[in-house]
């Protein structure tokens, strides 16, 4: 096992970083370009653990995809899909899952999805509840109604109605698939839809490779014989990744510029500058690049103030914030985060366990946390618990511990992001990858 050592520099971190692509845009991206039946070029692509699955689903139902490594680009030609008795080993990746399940029924595709680490624990029970109404066979030969699971049967066109407050990776899955069936649908919500920026990427993407959604009051409804269109396409940058270096720049005491996104993302994780801006941090654009320093750093509790933060729209915030939140004055609590106790981990148990083990003091409650600031951690170990953003995250609480801080897990960075550690170093910190155990 690897844990990785992040240390205080003796200077303040500062300089320049370029944010990896969407990892969300990518998964959305390359299924529209596989089910398109053409030629398609998608550019500015990383190849993270994520990725990697999605593109290998693909290549078993029929895909035929090449990456180039110099140009970070995948070319995927797809003239004939619905490979009949597919394997999809969807490793830890519930992006990949979610969203192949409808695909794969909409092909009337046989599929046997597998995965590893939690994601055979983590809940599939809304497909279980619609997907046989409409044709679909789904048999788990796992524990209750997870993974390992077989999917066959062809997909038929009709009503289907769910929360709106479950992952929208369910509703998305639902998005890509219903255009090709061969009459119309309807996704119809019962409670109010969290996480709405998921689908409104969706919905984009889709209408970028010529796929046309109706928004309904309560859903959308969804036309049937549609046709994607090949097209060449280029992946935005992803903004909930920039929330680790906002964390950074709250405490290192210098500037850092972040190259790589969009002003103009319907991505919901842009509201992260909305969110540190409510701690103090001073965010700016200079062109298209944004920067961020706390001017106020020296002051007390590093100048930053309490906050609210709803995070029923920004889930993948969290870590990220609830570290800032531990170094800041007074207490601040995130709330409708209750999904999050189904992530990789339990993210809320991750991030209340490691904060606190490094001297901070969290609590959790029935859907967040509430984080009491402290000026400065103890510092100490923590549990990565293979999770990629508490690993991220966690790299901001040495800038204010009195001592290192070892963080297990330390290549579980590779689901997402896996130049990390690299982006950190350059702009001066210190993290040290070891060999434990």
């Amino acid at each position: 096992m690897a844990s990785v050592i992040y240390q205080k520099a003796s200077k303040p971190l500062t300089g320049n970083v370029k944010i990896p692509p969407s990892k969300s845009a990518a998964h959305r991206a390359i299924l529209c370009a596989v089910l398109s039946k053409g030629t398609c070029t998608i550019k500015n692509v990383d190849l993270s653990k994520d990725i990697s699955v999605t593109i290998e689903a693909a290549k078993a139902l029929g895909a035929t995809i090449h990456y180039d490594i110099s140009l970070h680009q995948l070319s995927i030609s797809a003239e004939k899909l619905g490979v009949n008795n597919a394997e999809i080993d969807c490793h830890e990746s519930g992006s990949s899952l979610r969203f192949l399940i409808p695909i794969a029924a909409a092909l009337g595709t046989t599929a046997l999805f597998t995965g590893r680490g939690k994601l055979p624990e983590r809940p599939l029970d809304i497909y279980h509840n619609l997907l046989p109404k409409q044709g679909v066979n789904m048999q788990s030969s796992g524990s209750g109604m997870g993974l390992p699971l077989t999917v066959s049967g062809q997909l038929v066109p009709g009503d289907f109605i769910l929360p709106g407050n479950i992952s929208s990776q369910f509703i998305t899955g639902l998005l890509l698939a219903l255009p090709l069936l061969h009459a119309d649908s309807k996704i119809l919500l019962s409670a109010p839809l969290e996480s709405k920026s998921y689908v409104d990427l969706t919905i984009q993407i889709m209408k970028d490779f010529g796929i046309n959604i109706d928004i309904l009051p309560n859903g959308w409804q969804i036309k049937g014989n549609q046709s994607y269109r090949a097209r060449d396409y280029e992946i935005e940058g992803d903004w909930s990744h920039a929330a680790f270096f906002l964390s950074i720049a709250s405490f290192s005491g210098g500037r850092i510029s972040i190259a790589g996104l969009r002003k103009d993302s319907i991505q919901g994780d842009r509201a992260c500058i909305e969110e540190y801006r409510k701690f103090g941090l001073s965010i700016w654009w200079e062109n298209d690049i944004l920067c961020a320093e706390n001017k106020l750093i020296g002051s007390s509790f590093h100048g930053l103030s309490c906050s609210q933060i709803d995070a029923s729209q920004i889930p993948d915030l969290v870590p990220a914030l609830a570290v800032c939140a531990a170094g800041c004055k007074g207490e601040t609590t995130i709330y409708n985060a209750e999904r999050l106790k189904i992530k990789e981990c339990d993210r809320l148990q991750a991030m209340a366990d490691a904060i606190n083990n490094l001297g901070g003091s969290v609590r959790i409650n029935n859907d967040g946390l509430t984080i009491s600031g402290k000026q400065t951690l103890t510092g100490g170990k923590a549990e990565g618990m293979n999770d990629h953003r508490v690993l991220m995250a966690l790299s901001a609480t040495a800038l204010f511990s009195n001592t290192q801080v070892e963080v297990t897990d330390a290549w579980s960075i590779q689901k997402s992001y896996p130049d990390f550690y690299d982006n950190y170093i350059a702009l001066g910190g210190i993290a040290d990858v070891i060999n434990v155990g």
